[in-house]
This record gives structure tokens, C-alpha cells and sequence, in this order.
């Protein structure tokens, strides 16, 4: 029996049904929007803890601090990139700049084209949650979600939309894009939580 790759027993493993995936394939839904900085904002909206509404334009959203984090994006089509290096605002930094109201439970990550994504605010607090503007130093791509995307390496995919414009504080969930259309309201890949048909009483909102 042969010696299984050194490279692998250094590493974590994969969550189960995932593969290594060596490259970085452009998967996403709908056409790439066009970027137009005169345009583009970044807003927090919703439950917020002082009601109102908070906005930053590309240059101010540019200018916050940035931050690295090394994290796996693992794709619910059963693909996996390891150790990624992302760039980009962490999610605590926007938390503190407009921070949520006491009830907020759960966030609206929007995105172009009316995109969303919902996450536990558990989630989207986590240390290693960006809003990545850059992968392994480089600007992101438009395929790849230029000019911000999230990251949230400990969910599958869909749960960090690529071309984000804002965040919406919740009391109570709701579904988002793909959780509506039958994937699973949590997508934790270490359980694979894929799809909706999967869910346990207390994962989600009803269909």
C-alpha cells in the first residue's frame, strides 16, 4: 500500500463530498455587471443601532482597513480551493462602524442584480468573514466578484456573494437567492448541508 501525499496529511481535511480543485473556475449565475464607481456604494441598512442608514463610496469603502485571512472556499458543487489568501475589510470592522441594534439576529448580505445571501450573525461576526477585495494579493477579477466580495470560509460558497453593494440587519430570518430556490439555509460543509430537503426542525424558515 503506498504512502498517502505528504502534502495532504500536513493538511486539514476535506469536508466529506468535497474535491481539491487546483484552479479557480468562474461559477456564478447571471452576467458579470459592469462596475461604475460613480455608482457604486456600499450600504447598511435595516436594524440598525442608531436607525439609520450607513453608506460608503468606493474610495471611502477603499480606504478602510484592510486585513488578510487565509481560508478554503468550498463550492456546493463539490470542489474545494485550500488555504486561500483573501484581502480585503474584515466583517467586525463594518459590525463596529454601524454597529446592529440589540435584536438583529441575522443578516442580508445584497448583492448586484438583487442577489442575496443570508447569514446567522454568528456567522457573519466570525474572525475570518471579508469582504474580499483581493485574493493572494491581487485584485479580484470581475469574474470573481470585483470589486467586493464575501468570504466566509466556513460555509459553503453561496453563502459569500460575489459584486456585494450591502448588508441588511435582520431580527428574524428569511431566505435568500439560492436558499429559496432549494439549497440549505445554513450550509455548513462539514455537514453537508447542501440542500433545503436536508434541514432539521430550527435551520430555517419554511419554503
Amino acid at each position: 500500500m503506498g504512502q498517502p501525499d505528504s502534502e495532504e496529511t500536513e493538511r486539514s481535511p476535506l469536508p466529506p463530498g468535497q474535491r481539491q480543485q487546483r484552479g479557480w473556475p468562474v461559477t456564478h449565475y447571471g452576467p458579470v455587471p459592469k462596475f461604475r464607481v460613480e455608482r457604486w456604494e456600499f450600504r447598511v441598512f435595516g436594524a440598525t443601532a442608531d436607525g439609520g442608514k450607513h453608506c460608503w463610496t468606493h474610495e471611502d469603502f477603499s480606504a478602510l482597513p484592510y486585513e488578510t485571512v487565509v481560508g478554503d472556499l468550498h463550492c456546493v458543487s463539490k470542489f474545494s480551493m485550500r488555504d486561500v489568501e483573501w484581502g480585503g475589510v474584515p466583517a467586525r470592522t463594518i459590525l463596529e462602524l454601524a454597529p446592529p441594534a440589540d435584536e438583529v439576529s441575522h443578516v442580508m448580505v445584497w448583492a448586484e442584480y438583487g442577489f442575496s445571501s443570508n447569514l446567522r450573525l454568528a456567522d457573519f461576526t466570525d474572525s475570518r468573514t471579508l469582504f474580499a477585495t483581493h485574493r493572494a494579493g491581487e485584485l479580484l477579477t470581475a469574474e470573481h466578484g470585483f470589486p467586493v466580495r464575501l468570504v466566509v470560509p466556513h460555509l459553503y460558497a453561496w453563502k459569500g456573494p460575489k459584486w456585494v453593494r450591502g448588508v441588511e440587519y435582520m431580527t428574524a430570518d428569511r431566505r435568500g437567492f439560492w436558499e429559496e430556490r432549494g439549497y440549505h439555509n445554513l450550509g455548513d460543509p462539514w455537514r453537508e448541508q447542501r440542500y433545503s430537503y436536508q434541514e432539521q426542525p430550527g435551520d430555517g424558515p419554511e419554503l
